[in-house]
């Protein structure tokens, strides 16, 4: 990488209860998820419709990192009634 370059995230997987939903945020990531899904599916993830299982996303993330996209995680969130 060329010093001062900043790293762009291709994917970006934000779990919620028992489902990640993916976020496309670079071209590579957009032209890489077309390689793994239908046809069909290309609209819905380019409007950042996708909804994977917990499972499934951990083999897509795998399969990315693999594959040299940069994928960035959030950590899932809870929101609780009392401290």
């Amino acid at each position: 990488m060329v010093e001062g370059k900043k790293k762009i995230m291709d994917l970006w997987l934000v779990p919620s209860a028992n489902q990640t939903h993916i976020r496309v945020t670079s071209i590579h990531g957009m032209l890489w998820l077309q390689t793994h899904f239908e046809t069909s599916d290309w609209e819905n993830i380019s409007s950042q419709k996708v909804v994977l299982s917990k499972s499934d996303a951990e083999m897509l993330a795998n399969d990315a990192n693999q594959a040299g996209l940069i994928i960035n995680s959030v950590p899932s969130i809870t929101a609780c009634s009392k401290i």
